[in-house]
């Protein structure tokens, strides 16, 4: 999917509905552990080896990697939806497509902190798209209207647990999405949404698997003797890290688990038993492995076809 924006009564795409709680770890729960001081190298798994794990689980991988496939289905999209708009008299520039391989970030973290958090951002944020002048074209009904489509016409597409995600039924949107999927629109949405599910069901299964309960056990009590009794799950303690830094009167509880989770092997153990879950989780629902596969490779072809004849489409900031 692309990076379009949206006005907010449509905000519901498939993207912000199902990963969201990825960016709640990654974004506003770290933001609360800023002022913690650094914790040494030796106590760390390296960021290579972090990589690696985060690949692991293969539900996730498909619902987060950045691969060339993709990028070029989400270049595509945006292209067509450019052409589309110009052909309707709009100008359209939504948000440029990130480059294969950077999306690493927006994979989940279930397992709490893995790093130590960085005092100040590493890199700037990336510039959001201009919202549109009062007044101009691109804040008229008629320009939604030719990108979203109308209210009415818009597609619902319902998992098998209750999770759903709506998207346009026509516009420009729905035509970029259909150019590339054809009749295999809904399949594909519905498809992401049995994944994401299934990605839910694993780590609730995870919680009761051996090894991963004996990893979480030794985590607890290196915790216990490190001095901060009581802790149950990584992932439990960095949300209320501020509670916990609070009753703890600032004691460094991030560097302890941290270091608890370096000396047991916690993540390694974690990564690893995940990826056997949601393994297990897919050899029981084949078939969304196949449409996943096939529709992967439609996607990809049509948005060869997109890219071959049609130039690139400006972002927001070029020129």
């Amino acid at each position: 999917m692309t990076g379009t924006r949206r006005p907010r009564r449509v905000l519901l795409t498939l993207t912000a509905v199902l990963a969201g709680g990825a960016a709640v770890v990654g974004g506003t729960l770290l933001a609360s552990a800023q002022s913690a001081p650094p914790v040494s190298d030796e106590a760390l798994v390296s960021t290579a080896a972090l990589e690696r794990l985060h690949r692991m689980p293969p539900v996730t991988d498909r619902l987060f990697a950045w691969t060339g496939v993709q990028a070029r289905s989400a270049e595509a999209e945006r292209r067509y939806a450019v052409d589309c708009m110009a052909r309707k008299g709009f100008r359209y520039t939504p948000k440029a497509t990130p480059p294969a391989g950077s999306g690493e970030d927006e994979r989940p973290r279930p397992f709490g902190l893995e790093t130590p958090p960085s005092p100040t951002p590493t890199t700037p944020a990336e510039p959001g798209e201009t919202p549109p002048k009062p007044g101009s074209p691109e804040a008229s009904p008629a320009y939604a209207k030719a990108l979203f489509g109308d209210e009415d016409k818009r597609v619902t597409v319902k998992g098998e647990l209750g999770m759903s995600v709506s998207r346009p039924g026509d516009g420009c949107l729905a035509e970029a999405e259909t150019r590339l999927l054809g009749d295999g629109r809904t399949r594909w949405l519905r498809t992401r949404i049995l994944l994401f599910e299934g990605q839910e069901q694993a780590r609730a299964a995870l919680e009761k698997d051996p090894r991963f309960r004996d990893a979480t056990g030794r985590w607890q009590q290196c915790m216990d003797r490190a001095d901060f009794p009581g802790q149950r799950d990584p992932q439990a303690l960095l949300k209320s890290l501020p509670t916990q830094r609070a009753r703890l009167g600032g004691r460094d509880i991030l560097r302890a688990d941290l270091r608890c989770k370096s000396t047991t092997g916690y993540l390694t153990i974690a990564y690893t038993r995940l990826a056997a879950v949601q393994q297990a989780w897919l050899d029981r629902h084949p078939a969304v492995s196949r449409d996943w596969t096939a529709l992967l490779a439609r996607q990809d072809e049509a948005a060869r076809e997109v890219l071959a004849t049609t130039a690139a489409a400006p972002s927001p900031h070029s020129g």
